[in-house]
């Protein structure tokens, strides 16, 4: 490099950390906005507009996009995530509230709370493909990850509807405890996992044959029964363990996935709705409603590490590696 201006080699140099530099997204739902949280810096970088009360939030496989359930705008933003632009709003029904992007990077199945029914949008050319009727009040959206299977469970009538994803058309329905919030599968897909809020509780269920195999309850030392309410929750890579947000009662519970026992709870900001992993799932970024903040829980000791103020109300949460 004799011989080569400094002042230009110096801008080459930092290039790769910039690219590797990781981001968790948060939704505001209150101030319709999205907070970006450099990863390395537990600090809020960027501050970005959005439709009215963004909830759901994903990105596209390779990252170039990232979708937003702007639930009162009644449309799916999707966003250019390096300049923040919106570059266009995707047709998604009325109040879409959280929506699963298919394993085939171009369909995103939508809850719509008002309408009782689920979209199938097909991201490419900017179409609904598809409306299937649910329960009342949909909420929570899965995907299987052979792509075979949609789950969307309904808040109202307290079930979770299997939809197959060829015929789109349901297959069965199976009941839950009150106010289903979120769904996920686990153990490489042989397990589904639905949070009930009202209910306390999060069921399990054999995927093969749709039966209830297992179900967590909660107990956390000086909270009111009432206030512990499920909602959303991930897995470690391994899926041995699952972190469940418990609402009101400001903890997260820490769940043995293989023996479906609580090992111990970890307290964080007021009213945790959801959360998101770092991309070697050492960091549990936590969204807590009430105190418009996150939690950063380290995933080994199983610790707060730290607090960093967001918007108001930040609901939704996801990795940008």
């Amino acid at each position: 490099m004799r011989g080569f201006p400094m002042k230009l080699l110096l801008p080459l140099l930092l290039l790769p950390c910039a690219a590797m530099a990781e981001e968790i997204w948060v939704t505001n739902e209150k101030d319709n906005t999205i907070s970006v949280i450099d990863v390395a810096t537990l600090s809020v970088t960027r501050t970005i507009e959005t439709g009215e009360r963004p909830r759901g939030i994903t990105f596209s496989h390779d990252y170039s996009r990232v979708y937003i359930c702007a639930s009162d705008s009644d449309t799916v933003q999707v966003m250019d995530p390096e300049t923040g632009q919106i570059l266009h709003n995707l047709p998604s029904g009325e109040d879409p509230e959280q929506f699963v992007l298919h394993p085939d990077d171009r369909h995103l199945y939508i809850a719509n709370e008002n309408d009782a029914i689920t979209t199938v949008v097909d991201t490419e050319t900017r179409t609904v493909i598809a409306q299937i009727d649910v329960g009342i009040e949909p909420e929570g959206m899965a995907v299987s990850p052979d792509g075979q299977m949609v789950i969307t469970t309904s808040e109202t009538t307290n079930m979770a509807h299997w939809i197959d994803t060829e015929t789109r058309q349901i297959i069965a329905n199976t009941l839950v405890d009150a106010r289903p919030r979120h769904a996920e599968f686990a153990a490489h897909g042989a397990e589904l996992w639905v949070s009930a809020e009202i209910g306390g509780t999060v069921s399990v269920f054999d995927t093969g044959s749709k039966a209830e195999k297992a179900k967590i309850g909660f107990a956390i030392k000086g909270v009111h029964p009432d206030r512990i309410q499920p909602v959303g929750f991930e897995f470690t890579d391994d899926e041995q363990t699952a972190f469940v947000a418990l609402g009101p009662s400001n903890h997260v519970a820490v769940v043995n996935a293989q023996t479906y026992e609580v090992e111990e709870y970890i307290l964080v900001g007021r009213r945790v709705w959801h959360m998101a992993f770092n991309s070697d799932k050492s960091l549990l970024f936590t969204t807590n409603g009430v105190s418009g903040d996150v939690t950063v829980i380290d995933v080994a000791s199983r610790k707060p590490l730290k607090t960093i103020k967001v918007g108001r109300f930040p609901w939704g949460a996801a990795l940008r590696p």
